[in-house]
């Protein structure tokens, strides 16, 4: 699961799971993210939850375990690893609910701030790209925000091809569906 970024440095990017020594580090992301952007590192995590219970729910899901909650399925969740940083994350869902078929996606990613622009984005989606066909889905959903133009570019640099913009049910967001063949 290793890959090259391809921004300035050129340092190695890897994706990982999360591990019990991450805990701090990647909280820290998630509040920076929460509050600079409102958008979560740490998916379904609540205040106060124990990181083994966090772990404990990422390993389900990418066991597929017959009961998962409300809203989450098949899915690996990797952590965007450089020289030992934490520099972002991705969601690679292997299969598709309602919700994710219409606004989700197969893969959802997030680079923390203080490491944009750097080329990690479009690496993280290439190696997810990668790891979602290995798992056997060959026509691959991804969406983001409609004003975030940063994110687009991304996606049409690992093939995305625009189909169209909807409106999330619960946001009322504008939102980009993009598909790669």
């Amino acid at each position: 699961m290793a890959g090259q970024a391809t921004g300035s440095g050129r340092q190695r990017l890897r994706l990982r799971p999360l591990r019990k020594d991450d805990e701090e580090a990647f909280l820290a992301g998630h509040a920076a993210m929460m509050a600079g952007d409102d958008f979560p590192l740490a998916l379904f995590h609540e205040p106060g939850m124990p990181w083994a219970d966090y772990l404990a729910e990422l390993e389900a899901c990418r066991r597929d375990d017959p009961d998962l909650p409300d809203r989450r399925v098949w899915s690996s969740f990797l952590v965007a690893d450089v020289d030992g940083t934490i520099v972002g994350r991705v969601s690679i869902r292997h299969v598709l609910n309602d919700f994710l078929a219409r606004e989700g996606g197969h893969i959802g990613y997030g680079v923390l701030a203080e490491h944009r622009g750097r080329g990690y984005a479009t690496e993280i989606l290439r190696q997810a790209i990668v790891i979602a066909r290995a798992f056997g889905t060959d026509r691959i959903l991804v969406t983001c925000d409609d004003d975030n133009l940063a994110s687009a570019a991304v996606i049409e640099r690992n093939g995305g091809v625009f189909e169209s913009t909807i409106v999330a049910a619960d946001t009322g967001t504008l939102m980009r569906r993009y598909w790669i063949e």
